[in-house]
C-alpha cells in the first residue's frame, strides 16, 4: 500500500514538474484579441520598413497574416527621446489594443547612453499601459559584429512581464538574403519578422 501511495505520489510531483517548465517557457500572456481591435507597430525605420515598400513593411505583413488592423507608426531615423515625446498624439489618436513598440537602434548608432535608453523605454511601457493598452517589446541589435540586443531589452520584459522578441532582428540581419542593408531588413525578412511576431501572440493567448 505504502509503495502504491508512493508511486501515485511521484507521479504527481513528475507531472506538476512538467507543467511547471512549460508555465517557464511559455511567454507573459495577454488578453484576446478582437476582430475590431487595433494594434499600433511604433518604432523606427525596422518599423517604418527602410528597405523595401509600405506595403512589405512587418506592420502590414503581420496585418495580412493575423487579419487584424495594424497601425505603422515607425519613423526612421527617431531615438527612444524622440519616440518618447511622439508617443502620446499616437495613442490618443489610434487607441490601440496592443502596441508593439520596437526602438533604440538610433540611440546606439548616435552612441547614446544605455541608460538614458532604458529609462525612454521604460517611461513608453508607462504611458502605453496607462491608456490600458498592452505592449509587446521587441529588441533591437546593437550594430556591431556578433552581437545581440543589449540586456536592457530583457530587463525590461521582466519588470513588467511583457511578451518579448529580443532575437528575430538579430537573426534577419545576419542573413544576406533577408536584409537590404547592414541595419535594415528587405521584404522577405520582414515577412520573417512578421511571422514570428504573429507565433508569439499566439503563444501569448493574444490571437487564437
Amino acid at each position: 500500500m505504502i509503495k502504491e501511495l508512493l508511486k501515485t505520489a511521484r507521479g504527481v510531483y513528475a507531472i506538476l514538474f512538467l507543467a511547471l517548465l512549460a508555465a517557464c517557457d511559455r511567454p507573459p500572456q495577454l488578453p484576446r484579441l478582437n476582430e475590431g481591435d487595433t494594434i499600433v507597430a511604433f518604432g523606427d525605420s525596422l518599423t517604418h520598413g527602410t528597405g523595401t515598400s509600405h506595403e512589405n513593411s512587418y506592420p502590414a505583413a503581420l496585418s495580412r497574416l493575423i487579419r487584424r488592423t495594424v497601425i505603422n507608426a515607425g519613423v526612421p531615423g527617431e531615438t527612444t527621446s524622440e519616440g518618447l515625446e511622439r508617443l502620446p498624439d499616437i495613442l490618443e489618436e489610434h487607441q490601440p489594443r496592443l502596441v508593439l513598440l520596437c526602438l533604440g537602434g538610433n540611440d546606439m548608432l548616435k552612441h547614446q547612453d544605455n541608460g538614458q535608453t532604458e529609462s525612454n523605454l521604460r517611461a513608453m511601457i508607462q504611458s502605453i499601459r496607462a491608456t490600458g493598452a498592452n505592449v509587446v517589446l521587441i529588441g533591437v541589435p546593437e550594430p556591431k559584429l556578433f552581437s545581440g540586443a543589449p540586456d536592457f531589452y530583457e530587463k525590461l520584459a521582466e519588470e513588467f512581464s511583457l511578451p518579448y522578441e529580443g532575437e528575430i532582428f538579430n537573426e534577419v540581419l545576419k542573413d544576406n538574403r533577408l536584409k537590404s542593408d547592414p541595419i535594415h531588413a528587405n521584404s522577405a525578412g520582414y515577412r520573417v519578422v512578421a511571422e514570428r511576431l504573429a507565433e508569439l501572440l499566439k503563444e501569448t493567448g493574444a490571437l487564437p
